[in-house]
């Protein structure tokens, strides 16, 4: 019995295997289930909070299962493209949509998605928020904190963006975009610039696009500046330039339409010869303001209540060191150590070491010396020039020491921002020269913060590189730091004495000449 209950047990067994093993093997031939699509990354491109209006592109770019139907904003087309131009990945699509006049979007994600054949959606969001700008409600701004200014673009640097210029304070600016933390102004009609969030303070809707005609307007001095005033409505922005051959001071108003029916010029005037202006375009009101000599000392551009001011400085009365008042930055300070050499020497201290020899040697020759830092002090860029601001020196001249990534880099270099300025850095160039220090150029257009203000004559000294061995010792000896602030004392001294060789412009001499005849 037990033999035939294993035997039948047995043979239990093996029909139980034969009836299911059909299924099993059907189970086996059967193709496995198609992988669910994905999305592994959707972004805006660039990857940032926009604001878009009329006319831009809102550009986007998906990543995840190749071959399959994308879109984008409730069914905007996505394309693939080809591994060639993605890296060699596969899965990649990107896709456009131009605003249209009437498009509405608050602030939001953008939706994504993927379709498969079969009609299965997957979708995804971008991180970042897109709104669609409404021309019919300008979204208005205006500056504040003294330092404002305007970006060229959206580039950046470790200098930060290129700058357009300053602004004063309370002035409005008309918004039509966003791309992270900086907003697209519209200045005219054909000219644009772009403005940092945290120098702006958006208004509430309901404001007009920023815009005013020009009154007749004046021209006088004092003793110590010459001025144009022309008033406006409303504070608008500007843009200004410092042009040579000939000099002259050339200031752009955005918004402004000209209703100048006279300009008075009363006596007392020093710098400022004819001014005139132009209507450059029907929005763009542009000041033209020759200057008396060919070297500019600088000059303000501001508000007082709506009235644009323009403040032109003049000459110092004797172009000389002995009483001049030449301000010296030492660059870096504090936690802000800057470059480090290899021998450990430190930016910071080779600064103040050089700025404090340079004012002893200023100051035997009889100038006023006015210094951003005595000590190992942190001070912001932004605090010493407006310290700066208020000092209001004749010259300044910032002291840096160079670095770079090779050692073989070496020499001394000059830097300006304004070709006014030029004949500075020009002269500080060649007298560094003479210490024996190699060359490595002199530098123009340099977006550095010492470098902005347009109130006084200014130069970038770099004068050696910390990275570079045999430069590093140089810089850490006490002799040859006396030997760069005398190099610099001297840079001075043939820059004025350059300045009274190129003199006043012809014209002022020939009405020099006329007035001492008459007298």
């Amino acid at each position: 019995m037990q033999i035939i209950r294993t035997s039948f047990a047995c043979l239990f067994g093996l029909g139980a295997l034969l009836a299911f093993a059909p299924a099993a093997l059907a189970q086996q031939r059967r193709p496995p289930a198609p992988t669910p699509p994905a999305i592994s990354h959707a972004e805006t491109v660039p990857a940032a909070d926009q604001w878009l209006w009329p006319g831009d592109r809102l550009q986007v770019r998906l990543t995840g299962t190749p071959g399959l139907r994308a879109s984008f904003l409730n069914g905007q087309p996505l394309t693939e493209l080809p591994p060639a131009q993605a890296q060699g990945k596969r899965g990649v699509y990107q896709g456009t949509y131009v605003v249209r006049p009437g498009d509405t979007l608050q602030n939001r994600r953008i939706s994504f998605q993927l379709l498969t054949p079969d009609s299965l959606v997957v979708t995804a969001f971008s991180k970042n928020r897109v709104r669609f700008l409404n021309p019919n409600e300008p979204q208005l701004a205006l500056t504040k904190g003294p330092l404002a200014y305007l970006n060229y673009g959206l580039g950046e640097d470790r200098l930060g963006g290129a700058k357009l210029g300053y602004l004063d304070s309370a002035v409005v600016l008309h918004l039509t975009g966003r791309v992270g933390s900086q907003y697209r102004v519209q200045l005219s009609e054909t000219y644009t610039a772009w403005v940092p969030q945290e120098v702006v303070r958006l208004l509430p809707p309901g404001g007009f696009v920023p815009g005013s005609l020009t009154g007749s307007w004046s021209v006088q001095g004092d003793s110590v500046y010459d001025y144009v005033r022309v008033a406006l409505s409303q504070r608008l922005p500007y843009r200004s330039q410092l042009l040579t051959e000939p000099s002259r001071l050339v200031v752009d108003i955005f918004g402004a339409t000209s209703n100048t029916n006279w300009i008075t010029q009363r006596d007392g005037l020093r710098e400022l010869g004819d001014v005139t202006y132009e209507q450059v375009q029907p929005d763009v009101f542009r000041l033209v303001l020759p200057l008396r000599h060919r070297q500019s000392w600088g000059y303000h551009v501001g508000y007082r209540g709506n009235t644009l001011e323009v403040r032109v400085k003049r000459p110092p009365r004797k172009l000389r060191l002995q009483g001049l008042r030449v301000a010296i930055d030492a660059g870096h300070g504090g936690t802000n150590v800057g470059a480090t050499g290899a021998s450990g020497a430190r930016e910071k201290d080779l600064t103040l070491a050089i700025a404090l020899k340079l004012r002893q040697e200023l100051e035997q020759a009889g100038a006023r010396v006015l210094m951003t830092r005595e000590t190992d002090a942190t001070v912001d860029n932004g605090d010493r020039v407006l310290l700066l601001r208020r000092l209001n020196p004749d010259l300044l001249v910032s002291i840096h020491v160079n670095s770079s990534g090779s050692a073989t880099a070496h020499g001394t270099s000059t830097y300006y921002r304004y070709v006014a300025f030029r004949p500075l850095s020009v002269a500080l160039y060649e007298q560094m020269r003479g210490t024996g220090l190699a060359g490595f150029g002199n530098v123009g257009s340099f977006n550095f913060g010492l470098n902005g203000p347009t109130e006084y004559p200014n130069a970038l000294v770099e004068t050696a590189f910390v990275s570079n061995p045999g430069d590093e010792k140089r810089l850490t000896n006490p002799q040859f730091q006396q030997r760069m602030a005398e190099a610099m004392r001297r840079g001075l001294e043939v820059f004025l004495q350059r300045t009274r060789a190129r003199g006043p412009r012809g014209w002022l001499l020939k009405q020099a000449a006329v007035e001492g005849k008459k007298s």
